[in-house]
C-alpha cells in the first residue's frame, strides 16, 4: 500500500551536552553532527522502514544540504519523484541535546516555507492509488489544508500530525479535513488547553478536538503509552520503558509505523501497539532518520513484550 508524505525535509545540525543552555548562557558540547531530517522526510523513513511505499512531496534547496537529504531518502528506498529543488537554501533545525534525551530544536524553513501552490499539482499526482496522506505543519499552512482537502475528496485517509502546534491554533477548516490527528502531550495542552496527564484528561482534551471535526484523536504519551479516541469511545494503549538516548524523530516514527499498520488492515489497537514500539526502539538511539528501526527490529521487540 502506498503511503504519501507532504512535508518538510531538513538537516538536522544536532549538539550534544550534559544539559541544555539556558538563555544568555554558552556551555561545551561534547559531539556535534549533520544528520537528514525534517518531520515529513522523517515520516517517508519511517513508512519504508516499516515495509511501506513511501512517495515523498515537498523541497529541497540547491545546495549540499538538499543533495545530502535527497540522497538519504533515496537510501532507505523513499520515492523522491515528488521532491522540488528549489534555489536558496534547504531546510536545517538545530537541535540540543542533554544527557537524559531531552531536546530544544529550532527550525530554519528554508526550501520548505518556499514551497507554493503550484506544487500542489505533483502532490494531487501522487494521491492516485495512495492510502494514506501523512502531513505535519513545517511548510505553509494553506498547502496542508489543501493537501487535506484533496486527500479526503479522493478517499485517502489524512493523518495530521499538528507539530510544531502554532500559538494560534490550527484553522477550522484542517480539523474538518482530516481523518485522524496525533498531538504529543506538549501540542494537545497547546491545542486544547488541558494536560492530557491521565485517562480523564485525555478523553476531555480528544473531545474538544472531536468537536472542532476531527473523527479520531491520538494522544501521544510517550513511555505512558497512547490515547485513541473515536465515536465516543477512548481506548488507553500501553507504551515501552526503555533506555532513552534521543527523543528526536519519535513522534515521526510513530506516525509512519502507525500509517503503514492502518493501510495493511491492522485493527487500531495493533497499528497503535506496533507505531509505539517502532517510536519506543526509535528513542534508543541518536539521530532523526538513523534512528528509525526496521520492521524486523519492531516485530522481535513486539515478540518480547508478547504482543
Amino acid at each position: 500500500m502506498r503511503v504519501v508524505i507532504f512535508g518538510s525535509i531538513n538537516m538536522d545540525l544536532v549538539a550534544h551536552a550534559a544539559r541544555i543552555a539556558r538563555p544568555g548562557e554558552t556551555i561545551l558540547g561534547n559531539d556535534f553532527r549533520t544528520i537528514p531530517g525534517g518531520k515529513g522526510a522523517n515520516q517517508a523513513v519511517a513508512v519504508a522502514r516499516m515495509g511501506g511505499t513511501a512517495h515523498m512531496c515537498g523541497a529541497v534547496g540547491d545546495d549540499g544540504f538538499g543533495r545530502d537529504s535527497m540522497a538519504s531518502l533515496a537510501s532507505y528506498g523513499v520515492d523522491t519523484s515528488g521532491v522540488v529543488i528549489s534555489p536558496g537554501a534547504t531546510g536545517v533545525a538545530l537541535i540540543l541535546l542533554d544527557a537524559q534525551g531531552e531536546n530544544s530544536i529550532t527550525v530554519v524553513s528554508g526550501a520548505n516555507m518556499r514551497l507554493t501552490h503550484a506544487h500542489l499539482d505533483i502532490v494531487a499526482a501522487a494521491l492516485n492509488d495512495a492510502t494514506h496522506l501523512l502531513l505535519q505543519l513545517e511548510i505553509p499552512m494553506e498547502l496542508v489544508i489543501a493537501a487535506a482537502q484533496m486527500a479526503r475528496a479522493r478517499g485517502v485517509t489524512v493523518i495530521l500530525d499538528p507539530a510544531p502546534a502554532p500559538n494560534t491554533g490550527i484553522p477550522a477548516e484542517l480539523y474538518r479535513a482530516c481523518d485522524v490527528i496525533t498531538p504529543n502531550e506538549t501540542e494537545t495542552v497547546l491545542l486544547t488547553g488541558i494536560n492530557p496527564s491521565n485517562v480523564s484528561q485525555c478523553a476531555k482534551a480528544a473531545q474538544v478536538l472531536h468537536q472542532r471535526g476531527t473523527p479520531e484523536v491520538i494522544i501521544k504519551r510517550g513511555a505512558q503509552g497512547v490515547y485513541w479516541s473515536h465515536a465516543g469511545q477512548g481506548l488507553e494503549v500501553p507504551g515501552f520503558v526503555v533506555p532513552v538516548v534521543d527523543t528526536v524523530a519519535a513522534g515521526d516514527c510513530f506516525n509512519g509505523a502507525l500509517a503503514v499498520g492502518l493501510s495493511e488492515k491492522m485493527a487500531m489497537h495493533s497499528a497503535l501497539r506496533f507505531a509505539a514500539a517502532s517510536a519506543a526502539l526509535s528513542v534508543t538511539k541518536t539521530g532523526a532518520q538513523p534512528s528509525i528501526p526496521q520492521r524486523t527490529e519492531v516485530e522481535i521487540f513486539l515478540q518480547e513484550y508478547g504482543t
